[in-house]
């Protein structure tokens, strides 16, 4: 099989795995990511994330990560919402989860489908491979820029002409040499839709992000308690943040998701902060079990619970975060005190 009708059977292998676009691009074709990973991290804008200084050569230079890959298979998968994502900030006392982490986690969905795709690829034409799903050190957006699959908006997720901003990016690596697809162009033009939707102001300028004030970072990420600055502008949003993919008017192209499984699971739409402030560790690791939530543990997620209380203006909340004052985690004990004098 010539390379032409290789890639051809390819694409189509990945789009009846479920996958809703695939384009190809070479491992050295993201030579402006050093620069930018080092700056990045320059600035601090990374906090706490730490493995994000690891290996860096790796992470800025996917042709060092396996050197004798030839070919990147870039791939993407659609998780589009059935409904508005903003709705639920509007119901204060309701907690706002982020649309990827509603249904099965992502990681665990794409890495299967992905090592299907791979296994048909060797047996198809040989070669060796490799998988990655936004767990190693792979920049996956700028590679999925090259290789045609988006581009990086002002937001700076990936945004795509056939599936607006709503999908979950994976990569082949292959020692293959495929035919590759060209880049994609910036479409974002004059609108800055995406900047203006932030709640924290995360964005020091298109394309330029300082994680230590976006929400998904705060409410994810961050470790202790969240700086009080920012405490008010979280919201209700207690994992994740929607907003500036939310505002993204290329989403009207935004194509349905095929995968059942990110659709929301019972109890992660909107559900009253109340019942969430009560969980202990066991009920949390039930309830979210199999759930990307379930990694941030107990604390971390009543924590943001209990901001999202405080800033719930509804006073009958009052004594839920009362109850938390004591809490043996520090950081539920100091939002839980938080919360209580917000709300008087």
């Amino acid at each position: 099989m010539n390379g032409s009708a290789l890639k051809e059977a390819l694409v189509a292998a990945a789009l009846a795995e479920g996958f809703s676009s695939v384009r190809v691009c070479r491992p050295w074709d993201v030579p402006e990511v050093p620069a930018r990973l080092e700056a990045f991290v320059a600035a601090g804008y990374h906090g706490q994330m730490g493995w994000m200084e690891e290996r860096m050569s790796w992470r800025g230079d996917p042709s060092a990560l396996w050197p004798e890959a030839r070919s990147v298979i870039v791939l993407g998968e659609s998780y589009t919402p059935d409904e508005d994502p903003m709705d639920v900030v509007g119901l204060p006392d309701r907690g706002a989860i982020s649309v990827y982490a509603r249904g099965k986690d992502y990681h665990d969905l794409v890495k299967k489908r992905l090592k299907r795709l791979a296994r048909w690829l060797i047996a198809e034409a040989g070669g060796e491979v490799k998988v990655f799903v936004d767990t190693a050190p792979v920049p996956e957006k700028a590679l999925g820029q090259a290789a045609g699959l988006g581009w990086q908006g002002k937001h700076t997720n990936l945004v795509s002409r056939e599936m607006g901003n709503w999908f979950f990016i994976g990569s082949v690596f292959s020692t293959l040499e495929l035919p590759v697809d060209g880049p994609e162009v910036d479409h974002c033009g004059s609108c800055s839709r995406c900047l203006q939707a932030c709640p924290t102001e995360a964005f020091v300028a298109s394309y330029q992000m300082d994680a230590r004030r976006c929400i998904s970072y705060l409410t994810i990420e961050h470790k202790g308690p969240v700086p009080l600055e920012l405490r008010e502008r979280l919201g209700n949003r207690i994992y994740g943040c929607d907003d500036c993919l939310a505002a993204c008017p290329w989403n009207k192209f935004a194509v349905e998701a095929r995968e059942m499984r990110y659709a929301a699971r019972l109890g992660t739409v909107a559900p009253p902060l109340a019942e969430l402030a009560a969980l202990d560790d066991a009920a949390f690791r039930e309830r979210f079990s199999g759930s990307p939530i379930k990694r941030i543990g107990r604390g971390r997620f009543v924590r943001n619970v209990l901001y999202a209380i405080g800033n719930s203006g509804d006073p009958s909340l009052g004594k839920v975060a009362t109850a938390l004052v004591e809490d043996p985690d520090e950081d539920v004990a100091d939002a839980a005190r938080w919360a209580s004098l917000r709300l008087g």
